[in-house]
């Protein structure tokens, strides 16, 4: 069961576009997208790497060198620099006699970005027990313990942190708040985060806060807030691709206008291409019945995660393009077995239960759901999915209930969501 919206609902959705008035204009981000060149080496890479020889013991070197790898991963999207820099945080680690707690974090750190979140949980746990640096550690733990779905932990971890004048904790206190799925507290202390960044004169901060708050103002329906903020930290950071992917996403779910969108995107992955991006394109693509692009682009996004490095950090997509795309059901339902091993979440349920509704085996994903999913999410896409599977399962009253949540969130779900919202 492949949920493929008919070419002739994509030509009414588009001639039918919804009155939504533009938010965007092309002269405020266009000079942004010109051609960029990322640096992915420096004088002072250079200075520290040339430090770094054979059984070596320049722990300071590995250290810098680990945080310019980590930079140029950022900047790049590109894997390789990800796991050069766990193998010099790796040395670091085993070299390192004073603040080896620093180096742990950094490590773990790296860890959660490759979704290692068990190696990176042991890791916070060594670091704790090291006793440097504690407050870093129990941010860390808060962090690692939300990735794994450990909320009760996680909340101890915040509560020992709590401080209203720290950045840090204004950011996880935000993030707890959303999980909980209150989005006008969340919204208040990323604002209040933000107020710290910017009298900090602190530029990662500040873009870090601007890109984040604008995701939370899209939740809420403030796209034109969202939009000012992706602007602000292109304004610091140029090459931002998180900040134009945010844009791209305004022009195609809020305005309709997916050739804009793909015009945006197409900038970005000349010199940032992480497989997801590939796959956004392509779902563009097939909203507007490109099906020679969407193909290119799924291609693209087959062959990038065919990487051995990436180990479990596509899981989702790839549960999601075999469902959709292929006939590999029992390698997505794998794939999602896998996924709840290494992180028993909502979000990762999600996936069996959607693996298991599209080989029609509907009570075993109305199980999942019931008992993983539901009051425990509010995620948009997910609830999107969980009334599929109780209508799937004869449960019109959840269904009607659901259907009036999610014909709020279109923005979130994007326009392609719209058929499959109204035929619940």
């Amino acid at each position: 069961m492949k949920n493929i919206i008919p070419l002739i609902i994509i030509t009414l959705m588009l001639s039918c576009k919804q009155q939504n008035s533009d938010i965007t204009n092309s002269a405020d981000y266009n000079p942004y997208l010109g051609d960029i060149t990322v640096r992915t080496s420096s004088k002072y890479f250079e200075l520290w790497n040339g430090k770094i020889k054979p059984d070596s013991l320049q722990l300071l070197s590995f250290g810098h060198v680990a945080a310019e790898y980590g930079r140029y991963f950022k900047e790049t999207g590109a894997i390789d620099f990800l796991i050069k820099a766990e193998r010099a945080l790796k040395k670091a680690v085993e070299i390192a006699h004073i603040n080896k707690e620093a180096y742990l974090r950094a490590l773990a750190r790296n860890y959660i970005s490759q979704h290692r979140f068990r190696e990176a949980l042991n890791l916070a746990k060594d670091a704790a027990e090291l006793g440097g640096g504690l407050k870093e550690t129990q941010s860390l733990l808060f962090d690692v313990h939300m990735e794994l779905g450990n909320h009760d932990l996680a909340k101890d971890y915040l509560d020992r942190i709590a401080d209203m004048s720290d950045f840090g904790y204004l950011i996880r206190v935000a993030k707890w708040n959303d999980y909980k799925g209150d989005l006008d507290t969340t919204i208040n202390f990323m604002e209040k985060a933000i107020e710290k960044a910017e009298s900090s004169n602190n530029s990662g901060l500040r873009i870090w806060s601007y890109t984040n708050i604008a995701d939370y103002y899209g939740h809420a329906g403030r796209i034109r807030d969202a939009y000012e903020h992706y602007l602000k930290a292109l304004a610091l950071d140029p090459n931002n691709a998180y900040a134009k992917k945010g844009i791209a996403w305004i022009v195609f779910s809020h305005e309709q206008k997916p050739s804009e969108a793909l015009r945006i995107l197409d900038a970005v992955t000349k010199y940032y291409k992480t497989p997801d991006m590939f796959l956004l394109k392509a779902e563009i693509a097939e909203f507007m019945g490109d099906t020679q692009k969407q193909a290119q682009n799924l291609d693209i996004f087959v062959t990038a995660v065919a990487n051995k490095q990436y180990g479990d950090m596509y899981n989702g997509h790839n549960v999601a393009y075999h469902l959709k795309h292929t006939n590999a059901e029992s390698k997505a339902i794998r794939l999602a077995e896998t996924e709840i091993g290494n992180r028993p979440t909502p979000e990762s349920y999600h996936l069996l239960a959607m693996a298991y509704y599209e080989t029609q085996q509907y009570q075993k994903a109305l199980r999942i759901v019931e008992e993983h999913i539901m009051h425990k999410t509010y995620e948009p896409a997910i609830l999107l999915n969980a009334a599929q599977i109780y209508k799937a399962n004869h449960k019109p009253k959840i269904v009607k209930a659901l259907k009036a949540e999610l014909l709020d969130a279109g923005y979130e779900l994007g326009p392609s969501s719209l058929a499959e919202i109204n035929s619940l």
